[in-house]
């Protein structure tokens, strides 16, 4: 799967949430200061083009719609940044991110629960 751009990723997590989308409607999403119509109009064809969102035509104008779920994008991320910065350990990830952030013993026995759960 081809990873997004942050400008591409901003714009699918957008179409996440909204399902079904013009381009207008996916600007309205932007905070300010918003980007220019033909800036998102462009991304989006990018996103068509590169498989993550198809359309169908609504009178003079596309609506757009993911063809990718958000939890297969992100599962594949997750398993991208493990491989490309922890060498394919998870164990790895997981003893960075309690270094460097500082967890909680309370949040780290919530995430062992939910490990268990999956177990």
């Amino acid at each position: 799967m081809k990873q997004l751009t942050k400008a591409e990723e901003d714009i699918m997590h957008i179409l996440w949430r909204l399902k079904k989308a013009n381009v207008k409607a996916i600007m309205e999403e932007f905070p300010a200061p918003k980007p220019a119509y033909n800036t998102v109009s462009t991304i989006v064809r990018i996103l068509e083009n590169k498989g993550f969102v198809d359309y169908k035509k609504e009178g003079k104008g596309h609506i757009y719609f993911p063809l990718l779920k958000q939890q297969d994008y992100s599962n594949q991320s997750i398993n991208n940044l493990v491989d490309n910065y922890f060498q394919g350990s998870f164990k790895s990830m997981v003893s960075f991110f309690v270094k460097k952030n500082d967890i909680s013993l309370k949040e780290l026995e919530s995430v062992l629960k939910e490990i268990n759960k999956k177990e």
